[in-house]
């Protein structure tokens, strides 16, 4: 090991002498931690650090005392010693170091383009530079793992400063082949803007990622696109408004981003561009936030011109004419958007599920008549009780009564159908069966709500028939006890639903209300029931509304709690659809 001089001076090639001690281990150890050479350490971790030190005596003559402490720095952090390493690297001269490394990268830089030998000796080799720079780096990561985040990307921040000042337009290609260079700058070109997230700001993740992209860092083509798709998500969602980038190099005519959804948009089609010409693999979250971008921005015809160009092997023929439907009927062209989903039960039914978010329910209730006259018999059962479904949600009961009749009705003879029944019962007989027990339990709670607890009753008789053991139809069941005032016994039924289904999130909600209404239960328990629901369902307006209501009642809770719980309860039954979307 080389013998390094308090002051900092360099060591020179004939003034080694054989210790245990560098200067960076005394140091160290005098500060209370153990650093000592003589410890135990990974074979293949020393032998790195041997050899880095050989070639930089190789290179330089001498290792001088912030070289020592970058290899004493990284043996501890591969250790694991992470305070220790950052005490070591804490003592490095970084102010000083970056200035001379910046004059050494900038003469290779120019040596590599004149091809000329005649200048003068770079300051610090190349092999040093990266070393320094790799210091650097973990630094910015063992404060990271400290959870100083903020430091550790102003640390890592350093790097791409020196580089970037040092060559201004760019790495040269050929620049690192001899040393680690080009693999520190990727990894702190990835990092920095990780740092700037934890640390809380978005702002500077924005301007990390930008620079990432804009500069040329000679980065791999996986490195830039997971870079792209991490900076359109932060854009799309992270809520801070980013100011337009300004783009020196951009071409006369061309298009610059003027807010954080386009500048998302843009990454996104990038990225839609290189898998299209094979450059990356595909990546379904790619669709996913380009579709939500291009919704949001009100650009749903050009959603549609995606959609068309994709490969088959990416989206299903069914799904492309789903989503092509809904973006044409998003710019009003309704007959083009039905004829997409002609014979696509799954594509008419969604179309009708957002009609009724909007509240607009005679129009989905006209879109499922005419998927009913565009659909044979035997597909009509989910577009059935959809129909009663928005029925019902416009107060319409007799009539969602009559479609419900009717569903069972079509049930009922394909059952008896002498020619398709062991056809049905091979492909969708497990599907019908369960259709038809929710239609009873349907038209159970139709009843119920009409007072006519005798319909009722053989109605749920009906489903129990099919299968004894249902959580629907004991909640159901519960909700026609509570109709006739019979709580107790409401109680249990719903317990018993949640024996056969602990997560069934109806009879969390009921249990809970029923609990409160009936007293001798603490509010913990009550509240638990709603909390359990909302885990299961955060988009529940129902669990939402009574937690708001048990917060009201509740002494040790504030106004405001309540008040949030209204808010999310009102928010969500605004833009409820009468089936959930999945």
């Amino acid at each position: 090991m080389m013998k390094c001089i308090w002051s900092g001076q360099q060591l020179r090639v004939d003034d080694t002498v054989a210790s245990s001690e560098s200067l960076a281990t005394r140091d160290y150890s005098v500060s209370g931690y153990s650093s000592r050479a003589g410890e135990m350490v990974e074979a293949k971790g020393e032998n790195s650090n041997i050899e880095e030190a050989e070639l930089s005596l190789r290179e330089s003559g001498y290792l001088n005392y912030e070289e020592a402490r970058a290899l004493l720095g990284r043996l501890e952090y591969q250790k694991g010693n992470i305070e220790a390493a950052l005490h070591v690297f804490e003592g490095i001269d970084v102010a000083a170091v970056t200035s001379k490394m910046k004059v050494s990268l900038g003469r290779r830089c120019e040596q590599n383009r004149r091809r000329s030998q005649s200048d003068a000796v770079p300051a610090m080799s190349l092999h040093a530079v990266s070393l320094l720079l790799e210091a650097i780096f973990m630094k910015a990561k063992s404060l990271q793992h400290l959870g100083r985040f903020g430091e550790a990307a102003k640390s890592c921040k350093v790097i791409l400063d020196t580089v970037e000042s040092a060559l201004p337009d760019g790495l040269p290609d050929n620049f690192s082949t001899d040393c680690k260079l080009q693999e520190v700058l990727g990894k702190a070109v990835e990092l920095l803007p990780e740092l700037w997230k934890l640390a809380g700001d978005p702002q500077e993740a924005i301007l990390s990622y930008r620079r990432a992209l804009l500069y040329y860092w000679n980065l791999d083509t996986a490195t830039k696109a997971k870079l792209e798709k991490e900076f359109a998500v932060l854009l799309l969602y992270s809520g801070a408004e980013a100011s337009p980038p300004n783009l020196r190099s951009q071409m006369e005519g061309s298009f610059a981003p003027r807010n954080n959804i386009e500048e998302a948009i843009l990454l996104l089609l990038i990225l839609l561009r290189k898998f299209v010409l094979k450059r990356i693999g595909w990546d379904p979250s790619i669709l996913d936030h380009l579709t939500f971008a291009l919704s949001i921005s009100g650009e749903l015809r050009a959603i549609a011109h995606q959609v068309e160009e994709l490969h088959p092997e990416i989206m299903k023929r069914k799904e492309k004419y789903c989503t092509l439907a809904l973006c044409y009927y998003g710019e009003g062209e309704d007959i083009v958007a039905l004829n997409l989903l002609r014979s696509n039960v799954k594509g008419y039914v969604l179309l009708a599920r957002i009609l009724s978010a909007q509240k607009l329910f005679v129009d989905a209730e006209t879109v499922i008549n005419a998927a009913l006259e565009q659909t044979g018999k035997w597909d009509q059962g989910e577009l059935l009780r959809t129909k009663a479904k928005l029925q019902i949600a416009q107060g319409q009961l007799k009539s969602a009564v009559e479609t419900y009749t009717h569903l069972l009705a079509v049930l009922q003879v394909q059952y008896k159908s002498s020619s398709a029944g062991k056809k049905l019962l091979k492909t969708n007989g497990k599907w019908d069966r369960s259709l038809e027990m929710e239609t009873w339990h349907d038209l159970a709670n139709v009843y119920t709500s009409l007072s006519q607890w005798r319909d009722a009753e053989i109605c749920l008789s009906k489903s129990k028939a099919i299968s004894p053991f249902s959580a629907s139809r004991w909640y159901s069941t519960g909700l026609l006890n509570e109709a006739k005032g019979f709580h107790q016994e409401a109680l249990r039924s719903y317990r018993k639903a949640l024996d056969v289904e602990p997560t069934h999130v109806p009879s969390l909600i009921s249990t809970a209300c029923i609990l409160k209404q009936l007293g001798g239960q603490s509010m913990p328990i009550v509240r638990g029931f709603l909390t359990d629901a909302l885990r299961l369902d955060r988009t529940n307006p129902a669990a939402w509304y009574n937690l708001g209501l048990l917060y009201k009642s509740d002494i040790s809770a504030t106004a405001l709690e309540a008040a949030e719980c209204f808010e999310a309860a009102a928010l969500l039954e605004e833009s409820a659809p009468v089936e959930p979307f999945r």
